[in-house]
This record gives C-alpha cells, structure tokens and sequence, in this order.
C-alpha cells in the first residue's frame, strides 16, 4: 500500500513548508496563490507535487488534492500541522492492520490552550452522533472507497464559501451515509498549531444561521429537529432565537 499527504496551504514562495511540517512521505501540496502551475520534484527520498493554483477556497484545495492524487491512502493536512517522525507509516500500517475501515481520524494535541483539539482515548466507531469534533487535518482515507461512491468536499461550506465552516462535518457524514467504514483512533501522529480560527467571529446571527445550512446538507429533511435536539441539551433563554436563525440557514440551502 501506498500514502500521500494531502497539504492545503496559501501564499507560499519556496517548498520550506515541507521541513517545517516534519513532511517525510509523498505529498501533493495545493498553494493557493496568484499563478498557475505544478511542479513536482524529490524531497527527502519522497514523490511531490506541489500545485499553485488561483482558485479560492478551502473546498476547492481539498478537492483539487483529491483529484491530483494516486496513493491507497490519503492524509489530509493543515499547514500548521506537525507530524511526529514515522507519522505516515504509522497512518499506513494503522490501514493495513484494518482492511475494514475506509476512513479514520487520529489524534493530533493542539499546541493552543485556548483551542484544544478532543483526543480519543479509545478507539470507536464514528456515527452521526459522535463524528461533529474532527478536523480534516485528523483525517486519512482510502482513496478507491471516496471515489467510488463520489465523494468529495462541499464548495458550500469552509474557508471561501458561502457558509463559513462545516465541510469537514459534511464530508465525514457523507462517508458514514454513503455505507463507509468510520472509525476514531487513539493513535497519536504530530501536534496541530491551531493559532487562530480563519472563519470564527463570534456567535452571531452569521454563525447560526451557517449551523442551520450545515445540518441541512447533513441530514436534509430532517436538519429541523436535529436542530432542535442539538440545541435542547443546554436550553437558555436565547435558544429559541438561536433556533429561528438555525431554522432561516437550513430553509436556504434546501430551497436551492
């Protein structure tokens, strides 16, 4: 079996990122700057191609990634991510020691106190309850199971869309809808920087209404009373207004 790194990154002039990411497999990076190319060349005994692009938006970098790709496995990456030595042999023999599981997320402890990352303790099975917390830098898959049943990340939702944040929701839940195996490990692969949010302004009439949207596209006619569900676990005098701002965001995306 084969592993690429998938790494979505901007506004970057030299390959630097790699050593400073502790990047030791074969990557395709996608720098969504202001040209258009693809280069590709070795780095450290590894297979890279790197591709600026003038697209913008976190989906389109994922997608493109995918798309550009031809490993068994797939690592998505942050490029404040970095990985632990032996991280990507690790990943791929956590795949070759599973034959069941088409995706998994890992543990990467953020280095931001503020913005703590959830780790797993012990490893289970992701489910719609159980699989809101993760980042796509925790997660790796195996390219045949996404591509054949077409899957990929939403253009509606994350860094330069519509919807400011949710992809990495939609894009697991598609894979648990779609009969994929989805599994949390307790495997430790790097550390995650987690600085500062690129999409979070506050709990705002703009965030709620986004949530709305979100559930929509996870759960579609049903996006309403999971709403209701999701928000009467820490009822407060505002829920009843945030659930009308919810409810304004999931009636847009399905009258699209």
């Amino acid at each position: 079996m084969t592993l690429q790194i998938l790494v979505s990154t901007m506004f970057r002039n030299d390959y630097s990122l790699l050593d400073k990411m502790n990047i030791h497999a074969d990557a395709v990076v996608v720098n969504q700057c202001e040209e258009n190319s693809v280069k590709r060349f070795e780095h450290k005994g590894h297979s890279i191609t790197w591709i600026n692009s003038d697209l913008r938006g976190v989906g389109k970098s994922r997608n493109t990634a995918i798309l550009a790709s031809s490993a068994d496995v797939l690592l998505f990456a942050d490029d404040d991510v970095v990985y632990d030595d032996g991280a990507a042999d690790k990943v791929l023999a956590y795949f070759e020691s599973n034959p069941q599981t088409d995706l998994a997320v890992f543990n990467l402890p953020s280095l931001n106190p503020e913005r703590p990352e959830p780790l797993v303790g012990k490893p289970y099975k992701l489910r719609y309850r159980n699989c809101l917390k993760f980042g796509a830098f925790r997660i790796a898959v195996r390219r045949e199971s996404i591509l054949k049943k077409n899957i990929f990340y939403s253009l509606l939702f994350g860094g330069g869309a519509p919807h400011k944040a949710g992809e990495d929701n939609l894009f697991i839940t598609n894979c648990i809808q779609r009969g994929l195996n989805c599994f949390a490990s307790d495997m430790q692969i790097g550390t995650v920087a987690q600085e500062q949010s690129t999409w979070f302004t506050g709990y705002d009439n703009k965030y709620y209404f986004d949530r709305g949207a979100l559930f929509a596209a996870m759960y579609g006619r049903l996006a309403k009373p999971m709403l209701v569900l999701f928000e009467i676990r820490k009822p407060d005098k505002a829920m009843l207004s945030r659930l009308k701002t919810q409810f304004k965001g999931a009636s847009s995306l399905s009258s699209r």
